[in-house]
């Protein structure tokens, strides 16, 4: 067992961060950050029974009271093309945003309202960086987590590094599924990695579905001291064993003078304390 490791728990029902009426149906994977005027949240949204294959545009709302309601404010990342899974940190006085699918996006704002699209290289291998980016800060510069596959078609979570947020390098894969897992879809079971450091320890939150109502909420927590390196998940006991597992589906954790919470969201057809929104809940860590 791990000295001084935590166990994360959900410690209170679940309330409406936002409903969204005006310019989608729902909201899925999404990013929670604060910028100078309160909370924001920039997610994926579409209309009812569209599907991934309609999501073009990111929905922006926010709020002063990360406890209060959200609004909506408009649309943003309306390119056209899709876009999926928005992660935004701030850093130079500039918030960055990455998203997917494949090729990995990289857009730029100076008031996280307007967004300039720049290029970026992300070196690493093919299918490895699919979707679902998440931005960890380190004392000597960035670490990235993507969720994709291996080349032979394994679910992983890729680790890659970078000083300036621009250049990338992959470093190995985060966490790998064994050919033992139990779920085998073809885009990988592991989705929307959010990385907690506390104190000497690193905290992985990933959803673990291939989309079945049965498992569309299963996050497992997994923990270690290396933040490049989570192990091998077999989901038989052997390797990678996951300290927990919470009801939640691509959550955000959101560390305030408010406290600790979790945010759950998700498709209208699917499990959803509310459906269609994104939900917050307390998270208490034993």
């Amino acid at each position: 067992m791990v000295i001084n490791m935590e166990i994360p728990r959900i410690a209170s029902g679940w309330s409406v961060m936002l409903k969204p009426e005006k310019y989608g149906d729902y909201v899925n994977d999404h990013t929670v950050f604060k910028d100078e005027n309160g909370w924001r949240i920039i997610g994926i949204t579409g209309k009812k029974g569209g599907g991934p294959s309609q999501e073009k545009y990111f929905i922006d709302a926010g709020s002063k009271d990360i406890l209060k309601p959200f609004s909506e404010r408009g649309r943003t990342i309306d390119t056209g093309t899709l876009c999926w899974a928005p992660c935004v940190i701030k850093h130079g006085g500039l918030y960055f945003m990455y998203y997917g699918p494949s090729p990995t996006k990289m857009a730029v704002s100076s008031d996280a309202g307007e967004w300039m699209g720049y290029e970026i290289k992300v070196d690493a291998p093919f299918l490895a960086c699919h979707r679902d980016h998440f931005i960890l800060r380190e004392e000597n510069g960035f670490l990235m987590y993507a969720a994709g596959t291996t080349p032979d078609g394994l679910s992983s979570i890729s680790c890659l590094e970078s000083d300036d947020l621009v250049n990338w390098s992959f470093c190995g894969y985060a966490l790998v599924a064994s050919e033992q897992a139990p779920l085998r879809p073809a885009w990988g079971a592991f989705e929307s990695p959010y990385v907690v450091r506390r104190g000497k320890l690193l905290y992985l939150f990933t959803t673990y579905t291939d989309c079945r109502d049965c498992n569309y909420n299963d996050t497992l927590v997994f923990v270690s001291e290396n933040p490049r390196s989570f192990g091998v998940y077999s989901g038989t006991g052997d390797g990678a064993v996951p300290v927990t597992k919470l009801y939640a589906h691509a959550p955000e954790i959101i560390s305030c003078p408010e406290g600790d919470f979790i945010t759950t969201c998700g498709w209208t057809d699917k499990p959803n304390p509310n459906p269609g929104c994104v939900s917050l809940a307390r998270l208490e860590w034993k």
